[in-house]
């Protein structure tokens, strides 16, 4: 692929061994200095998942998409942002709900999940006849709407999200923290997560070229899964510290920004259209199913627990399923069409 270069197999293996050990290690460090910064500026958890954390760990989607895009390879660009919507909320939040059952707040019902719903509609709706600049400036003017809404409820503590003044909220040494002891971990957490997904992305990406994969199917799968890692690993990790609230504002808020922000500037900088079916097709639709599926959850039964993530992950692994086939299938054609092409030109 145009941007990146070419490195060895021992390289590649490197760059994916390193990259998997700055996920885990940052991620602790991203997702506590996250929460105790949002305590210490009695900002909703939710918020600072949506709009810090979610967006933060969506930074590897925006670096590989735009740049996919900016080269010509619009495929990989869309089949990433749609294969990490897809991810986040099958893979991720299914793994996550497996370790601790998620309880949905109305805040995340009044503003999180239909925020995330729509711009998931959107993306998917300017993808069906390919990506124009004037798309790109609606996602990214609908994503700054969304973010004054998102912002503008962010004071004071939420239905009971947060102790109230007094002695109970200052025991122990998390009440002695800074707020700038917090923001300084998390923009630490954060650097590392994105170093080491962009690491992985880049090895793993390497490693698929060397079988002939195709750019959509390869977005949607292995670098979707790997721009997607930073939400797996910090859900993992926000679900073992308890923050069920930090999860879902995290992956609604990824979700977000990968729609909008990422959709909106590969449309900017490399508008056109679609060719790869199986990602125009297949792909958007299974992310659309998989939006709506999530939504009806988070609505209807307020939580998210094992059943529940069993089902999303079962629906992660049915759309694997029918990209791979479907890339097969065109994989098939394509070298027929060449084999017949090549035989017209000899004789």
């Amino acid at each position: 692929m145009e941007f990146l270069t070419e490195p060895t197999l021992v390289v590649a293996l490197v760059e994916v061994a390193i990259g998997l050990f700055l996920l885990t290690r940052a991620a602790d460090e991203f997702v506590e200095g996250a929460s105790g910064f949002a305590h210490e500026m009695r900002i909703s958890p939710v918020v600072i998942g949506a709009v810090i954390v979610g967006f933060g760990t969506s930074a590897p989607e925006l670096l590989v998409s735009g740049i996919a895009a900016y080269n010509g390879n619009l495929d990989l660009g869309v089949g990433n942002v749609v294969g990490s919507n897809v991810a986040n909320l099958t893979l991720v939040l299914g793994a996550a709900a497996l370790i601790v059952m998620l309880r949905v707040s109305s805040a995340v019902l009044a503003r999180e999940a239909p925020l995330s719903l729509l711009g998931v509609l959107l993306f998917a709706f300017f993808t069906t006849g390919g990506l124009t600049r004037l798309e790109g400036v609606i996602m990214l003017v609908t994503l700054t709407l969304m973010l004054g809404w998102i912002i503008s409820g962010a004071r004071t503590a939420p239905e009971g999200g947060f102790p109230s003044d007094g002695p109970e909220s200052g025991d122990g040494d998390e009440g002695e923290r800074s707020p700038g002891a917090e923001l300084a971990r998390t923009v630490v957490g954060l650097v590392g997560t994105i170093a080491g997904a962009q690491l992985m992305v880049w090895g793993a990406t390497a490693l698929a070229d060397e079988v002939g994969l195709t750019g959509g199917f390869v977005g949607f799968t292995l670098v979707a899964i790997g721009t997607s890692l930073p939400e797996l690993v910090t859900a993992v990790a926000a679900a073992r510290l308890g923050e069920t609230e930090l999860i879902l504002g995290n992956l609604l808020g990824s979700n977000i920004f990968n729609s909008l922000a990422v959709g909106g500037i590969i449309a900017l900088v490399g508008p056109g259209p679609i060719t790869d079916r199986s990602v125009a097709t297949i792909g958007v639709v299974c992310m659309v199913v998989v939006a709506l599926t999530a939504w009806v959850f988070l609505v209807t039964r307020r939580r998210v627990h094992r059943i529940e993530a069993v089902a999303l992950l079962s629906i992660w692994l049915v759309s694997l399923a029918l990209m791979a086939g479907d890339a097969r299938t065109n994989s098939d054609s394509t070298e027929a069409t060449s084999d017949l092409a090549g035989s017209e030109s000899a004789a």
